[in-house]
């Protein structure tokens, strides 16, 4: 029976001397998804894509790309996959236009194949007018364009994406996403993975939450938020002094003064606000939300969230990453 994953990993270990970075990682992505892999830095994310593009060996479990085994048949894997690491990989000295012919010949193209590719792949990533500029001239978002490009030139029916578009601004990151869209609406499946949420928010058909080097979460995105509750109300306190705040309130520490607190519906800010006067704490304003993919980010790699008003440290902040916008509600404490 042949399955109907593009991308399927079964019970994937991996370790470093004695250090466990994988342990019994399972992964899937149909034909034409993508699936975004999410954890905090060194949670193993980039090794399970090694893994999977061939590139690194995995000490136990399975890893299918497009049916063909990758330990058993790593020449097939290499033939229909594309991948773009986290740092690029084209030669500054040469042009755009050069390093694409030079990659296509790589890939085994014919000269005038690997010519009329180039021409066909800077046309795309609306390169044309920088084509014979040397890369040492390109913008950051240039080249990342450009070394998406190359991981194209053998028009790859899977493609891994390993934090593509980290150090861009946000305009260029925009534009990668609108490039990787167009990329999906052509039928490519992809595995991305990402230090900005709201970029698996936007792109990913489900997400994958990688942390200690196992799978915790996985689902849909609307699904991994409803995990952490309905609502989410955020507390900025009016003291210098946090300590008694932080252990009467168990959330997530936004910044020096703010908590982010679950809630089970309204009513419940009224027992917060009740509870922080009870104990002399002064609550400067409040903004209710609905829960992000940060929310589940911190709510997963941290600890799950107590009850409101009980007494527990706050999970620690993630770093590096850019949450997704929700609905919210401002109120201002008198």
């Amino acid at each position: 029976m042949t399955s109907s994953y593009m991308i399927e990993a079964k019970g994937l270990r991996k370790s470093f001397g004695s250090v466990s970075v994988l342990t019994s990682v399972d992964l899937h992505v149909e034909r034409g998804k993508m699936l975004a892999l999410l954890g905090p830095n060194g949670a193993g994310k980039t090794t399970a894509v090694r893994i999977m593009s061939t590139l690194l060996t995995a000490d136990g479990g399975t890893v299918t790309i497009g049916g063909h085994d990758v330990t058993r048949n790593a020449r097939a894997v290499r033939r229909i996959i594309g991948l773009t690491g986290q740092d690029t990989a084209v030669d500054e000295l040469l042009t755009g236009h050069e390093n694409l012919v030079m990659m296509g010949r790589l890939f085994r193209l014919g000269k005038a194949a690997a010519v009329q590719r180039a021409g066909e792949l800077l046309e795309q990533f609306s390169l044309v007018g920088a084509a014979h500029r040397p890369i040492k001239t390109y913008s950051g978002g240039m080249r990342r364009r450009l070394d998406l490009a190359v991981s194209l030139l053998n028009s790859p029916p899977v493609l891994f994406l390993d934090e593509p578009t980290t150090g861009l601004d946000p305009t260029s990151r925009m534009e990668m996403w609108d490039t990787i869209r167009s990329l999906m609406a052509a039928g490519t499946t992809v595995l991305l993975t990402t230090q900005y949420l709201e970029e698996a928010d936007q792109l990913a058909d489900r997400i994958a939450l990688i942390n200690g080097g196992r799978v915790v979460a996985e689902g849909t995105a609307k699904e991994l938020k409803s995990q952490v509750g309905t609502e989410r109300v955020e507390l900025t306190f009016a003291v210098t002094d946090m300590t008694q705040a932080h252990a009467l309130f168990a959330g997530h520490r936004l910044d020096e003064h703010t908590i982010s607190v679950a809630i089970d519906g309204v009513a419940d800010i009224r027992g917060l606000l009740n509870l922080a006067a009870e104990k002399g704490i002064d609550v400067a304003r409040f903004a209710l939300h609905e829960p992000t993919l940060d929310d589940v980010f911190r709510t997963l790699t941290t600890g799950a969230d107590a009850a409101p008003g009980a007494n527990a440290a706050p999970g620690a902040d993630a770093a590096n990453t850019a949450g997704s916008a929700g609905s919210t509600t401002n109120g201002d404490v008198k």
